[in-house]
């Protein structure tokens, strides 16, 4: 069920909404793939999901990506990333393919 509240790009966007509050979050997952590329994080991106995600997906609202596919790696989305830090990218239509 999608969320009329949040955009396709938002990591709340499938999950329900109850009135004014959302229910357990349902946020995606993102599988690994042999076409994920590792990256290390360098001083543009220390701290700047936003700017990663925007320079390859096209749009910073999937800053939260970074931090779904690397649960290990991870934790706090934006404080995580340290330069240094080692991440797997996924391709960016399997990022497109969330929202649907």
């Amino acid at each position: 069920m999608a969320n009329a509240q949040y955009s396709s790009t938002s990591p709340y966007s499938k999950t329900p909404l109850f009135g004014k509050f959302l229910d357990i979050a349902q946020i995606p997952t993102i599988s690994r793939s042999l076409e994920d590329v590792l990256f290390t994080v360098n001083k543009t991106y220390q701290f700047r999901p936003d700017l990663l995600a925007f320079d390859l997906y096209g749009d910073q609202s999937y800053w939260w990506v970074f931090a779904v596919r690397n649960p290990n790696s991870i934790r706090d989305p934006v404080f995580d990333m340290r330069i240094g830090t080692k991440i797997y990218i996924p391709k960016k239509d399997v990022i497109l393919a969330l929202g649907r």
